[in-house]
């Protein structure tokens, strides 16, 4: 598969340090894995890998926006997510990823694959609740959001315009002082 390979890492050829690498995901990433609630993805990861004598660590840093639909008018829109994980590799008898923050790799494995981190990481990065920058300052104009209105109920706009006139006399008392 094309995510493997390409978010495979070969570190055994590496000197000890610091080495970047860099990453733009779009959206076929996200379907290699099966997950296809994006519309479209535009997202930049930076990849800095530390090389010690005895173990690996991968700090993931993504940028960037994901297009998907508002849970309540279903309209496409432009969600920035940003991101970041700490990821530390260990040698040990055999392959365990148990644990989120620490992969063991069998030693001689000379490249480690982070497809399945950055996945996860960037699906956890977009909001539970998809909500339009529109919807909120009102700015968008949607045939769901015009249904979603005139569907509200209507008693509460008629009850606030009665003025009760036992209230009056105390509203009174704050303006009096």
């Amino acid at each position: 598969m094309m995510k493997q390979k390409e978010f495979s890492i070969p570190f055994s050829g590496l000197k000890q340090g610091k080495h970047d690498f860099e990453y733009t995901i779009n959206n076929q990433f996200f379907e290699s894995f099966g997950y296809e609630e994006f519309n479209g993805a535009n997202i930049h990861l930076n990849v800095e890998l530390r090389k010690l004598s005895n173990m690996l660590e991968f700090f993931l840093n993504a940028d960037g926006t994901v297009n998907v639909n508002c849970d309540l008018t279903n309209e496409p829109y432009e969600q920035p997510i940003s991101s970041e994980l700490k990821l530390v590799v260990k040698f040990g008898e055999e392959y365990n990823d148990e644990d989120d923050e620490i992969l063991i790799i069998p030693h001689g494995e000379h490249q480690v694959n982070i497809a399945q981190y950055v996945y996860e990481m960037l699906v956890l990065a977009v909001p539970q609740k998809r909500v339009h920058p529109g919807v909120i300052d009102g700015s968008l104009q949607s045939e769901a959001l015009k249904k979603l209105q005139e569907l509200q109920p209507k008693e509460k706009k008629e009850e606030i315009k009665e003025n009760d006139p036992r209230w009056d006399e105390l509203k009174k008392l704050l303006t009096d002082k």
